[in-house]
């Protein structure tokens, strides 16, 4: 289990835009460890699709850096696999429903 921890500690993962204009390495917790601009293209994007440039790449290195999590836990954490991922992405309301600790806090 302290293997899997420190091994998850260091996750990242990086998602690059098809015009490989920017990057983002997203860590295990979802948050932004970089973001580069590649090229200077988005000098001339209009800003609401250079946000959505930068939204795409955050989105799919979350979604691999939560992938490379849930499967890391496997069989180490409880609940299923897609309640694991749920939670990884930012939403464990599932994987606290299955462990009977939902909104209403733990069972009496």
């Amino acid at each position: 289990m302290a293997e899997a921890s420190a091994n998850l500690e260091s996750a990242t993962a990086e998602a690059l835009s098809k015009d490989r204009m920017v990057s983002a390495t997203v860590n295990a917790r979802g948050e932004i460890a970089d973001l580069k601009f590649h090229t200077d293209k988005y000098r001339s994007m209009a800003p609401a699709e250079l946000a959505a440039a930068v939204k795409d790449v955050v989105e799919r290195a979350r979604r691999d850096v939560a992938r490379q999590v849930s499967d890391a836990l496997g069989d180490l954490a409880p609940g299923d696999s897609a309640a694991r991922a749920q939670a990884v992405a930012g939403d464990p309301s599932a994987l606290l429903q299955e462990l009977g600790l939902g909104p209403m806090g733990p069972p009496r």
